[in-house]
């Protein structure tokens, strides 16, 4: 109950007051763990605790603040303690530090430093005596940031470890992380479903909705794979208005032609693109160095869902509005006030699409 109360009072703290404000007797750290398996460790402490472990003199108690000159002068004698007080091991195999940097932070200082853990097998543990090893009663809050997860742990004077991982997921696992997010990205990435209901709202047969959505996804497969594994890397300053750009032309282009079974050259075309804005979404989360090959897969397999998902949904709503419409039920044709209505709005929605990224860019 103690822990949990320190790490609500330290997590009200953190709101109300500046971010530069430190407290007396406890340690607030952020430890973040990337798929390369390197550890960035920052951890911030007042300045009077700095001096009480060092004794050294940083701070003054009348302006509540350190001196940045002092802060450097004591350097040295700081990463000494830190680097005495401080590591990351895997197994039983200490990771490489890299140049740690020691920063002034209103009344208190931060460390910084990051731990390279590729050549350390086994689980990454975090260990830190920082200030618990003077003061039993000193807490240390970490929060713990991996991938798009973040979790707490309080350490003390009897517990200094956390650990950070285990060792790497299977791969099943993370070709399922990945499948999911290729699914939930098409699903969010508005243009990409905007493209795909422009290109079939004249289709009527599924013959060339299948052709379409084939050459689409070989297309986007190729160009997504290529800047994904930084073979060919287009700047997205260029890849987004061109995104855009097709969807304008899709939409203009159901007001003068009904002949969807040539479209599939079109969807080829549009779809190494679309490929590129693809591969800027997967380098965001990165690819897990021991599986780059099977997540890129999987997340291309997720799109591929993804858009079969959409076609199948949007084409029985077509059908049911050509059906309600039609003047004989038994032949319904399709509607083509429907189709300029729609790509009406999907012109308009790209053309705005494309200005804001052009501005942006």
């Amino acid at each position: 109950m103690r822990c949990t109360l320190l790490l609500w009072f330290a997590a009200l703290l953190g709101i109300a007051l500046p971010a530069e404000a430190h407290q007396v007797n406890l340690v607030t750290a952020r430890v973040a763990l990337t798929a390369d398996r390197t550890v960035s460790v920052e951890i911030g402490l007042k300045g009077s605790d700095v001096d009480r472990l060092i004794g050294t003199r940083t701070y003054d108690a009348r302006q509540d603040t350190v001196d940045p000159a002092a802060v450097e002068a004591a350097r040295s004698a700081i990463l000494v303690y830190m680097s005495t007080h401080l590591n990351v091991t895997g197994g039983a195999r200490a990771c490489s530090a890299g140049d740690a940097a020691i920063l002034a932070d209103g009344d208190g200082i931060i460390y910084r430093n990051s731990f390279a853990c590729a050549e350390a097998p086994g689980d990454l543990i975090y260990r830190s005596t920082v200030l618990t090893e003077k003061d039993p009663a000193a807490r240390q809050v970490v929060l713990i940031a991996q991938g798009r997860s973040e979790a707490q742990a309080l350490l003390d004077a009897g517990n200094t470890t956390v650990t950070l991982s285990t060792a790497p997921p299977p791969l099943w696992s993370t070709m399922q992380r990945y499948l999911l997010t290729g699914i939930e990205h098409i699903f969010l990435g508005y243009d990409h479903v905007a493209f795909l209901i422009a290109v079939v709202l004249w289709a009527r047969r599924l013959i060339p909705v299948v052709k379409i959505v084939t050459a689409f996804t070989i297309a986007h497969s190729i160009t997504l794979s290529l800047a994904a594994l930084d073979v060919l890397v287009i700047p997205s300053s260029l890849v987004e208005p061109a995104i855009a750009a097709s969807i304008v032309f899709v939409a203009v282009e159901n007001f003068f032609s009904r002949d969807v079974d040539k479209r599939w050259r079109m969807a080829f075309l549009f779809g190494l693109i679309h490929g590129f804005g693809f591969a800027g979404a997967l380098r965001e989360i990165g690819l897990p160095p021991n599986a780059a090959v099977p997540a890129l897969a999987a997340f291309n397999i997720g799109v591929e869902i993804g858009q079969v998902a959409i076609v199948a949904v949007a084409l029985p709503i077509l059908r049911l509005a050509d059906r309600l419409s039609a003047e004989d039920r038994s032949e319904p044709v399709r509607a083509a006030g429907l189709v300029y209505a729609v790509s009406a709005v999907i012109g308009l929605l790209g053309g705005y699409w494309l200005l804001a990224r052009v501005l942006e860019a």
